[in-house]
C-alpha cells in the first residue's frame, strides 16, 4: 500500500493517552502523499516548493488524485500551502477508500472513530504490511506517525522530524512541514477554546 494508507492503519491502533484527530491525521495523508511521489520521481522539491518533475500515474487511485491536483505551473505551490488545500477532509476520503478496498471494517465498539462510524483494521496482508512497516521503525512511517502524536516507544523528547535517521534533505523538508501545520492547527484549536470561553463568560455574567 502506499504511505499514506499505511499511516492511517498505524494511527487507528487503540492509544488511550491520545486519540489521532482528522484534521491532524489530514495533514500528515497529504504529507505522505507528497513523500511517495518524490520517491516515484513525480516531483522534486525546490526549497519549500513543490516542482512537479514529469508525467505520472500513480496506480493508487488517491495518489493518482493528488498527482492530478499538482499545480505545475510557476510559480510553483509551497509544501504547507499543499498540506492545507490537499489534506481538506483528506482523512475522510482514505477511510472510505480502505473500506472499499475491505481493508477497514464497521463494527459496534471498534477500535476508533472517524467521524459518525467506528471502523477498525481488517485481518489482511496490507494491514499486516503496515504493522512489520511500522515495528521494523522505517523511517518516513514513524516520522509521519510522530507528527500526529503516535507513539512509537521512544523517550518523551525524542524523534524529532530532523532527528529521524534514513531520511533525505527533500522527505526532512515536508515532514517538517507536517510537523508545523499540525501545531499551526493546534494553536487555532486552542485559539477558538479560549475566545469561546471568554464568550461565554460574557453571557454568564459577574
Amino acid at each position: 500500500m502506499t504511505t499514506a494508507k499505511d499511516l492511517f492503519i498505524v494511527a487507528m491502533d487503540p492509544r488511550p493517552e491520545r486519540s489521532v484527530g482528522q484534521g491532524d491525521l489530514s495533514l500528515a495523508l497529504a504529507g505522505a502523499e507528497l513523500i511517495d511521489l518524490i520517491g516515484a520521481g513525480a516531483v522534486t522539491v525546490d526549497g519549500d516548493r513543490i516542482v512537479p518533475a514529469g508525467p505520472s500515474a500513480p496506480d493508487d487511485r488517491l495518489l493518482g488524485e493528488a498527482a492530478a491536483r499538482l499545480t505545475r505551473q510557476p510559480p510553483h505551490e509551497q509544501i504547507e500551502d499543499w498540506l492545507w488545500r490537499r489534506g481538506k477532509d483528506l482523512s475522510a476520503a482514505y477511510q472510505e477508500a480502505l473500506e472499499e478496498e475491505g481493508e477497514l471494517t464497521r463494527k459496534r465498539g471498534g477500535r476508533l472513530s472517524f467521524g459518525s462510524e467506528r471502523v477498525e483494521p481488517a485481518d489482511t496482508p496490507a494491514r499486516r504490511g503496515a504493522a512489520d512497516r511500522w515495528e521494523g521503525r522505517e523511517p518516513v512511517l514513524v516520522a509521519l506517525a510522530s507528527a500526529v502524536g503516535v507513539d512509537d516507544g521512544r523517550p518523551d523528547g525524542e524523534g524529532g522530524p530532523d532527528d529521524e535517521p534514513g531520511l533525505d534533505d527533500a522527505v526532512t523538508t515536508v515532514v517538517a512541514a507536517v510537523h508545523d501545520a499540525v501545531m499551526e492547527l493546534e494553536s487555532v484549536r486552542q485559539r477558538r477554546t479560549i475566545e469561546n470561553a471568554a464568550f461565554a463568560n460574557v453571557w454568564r455574567g459577574p
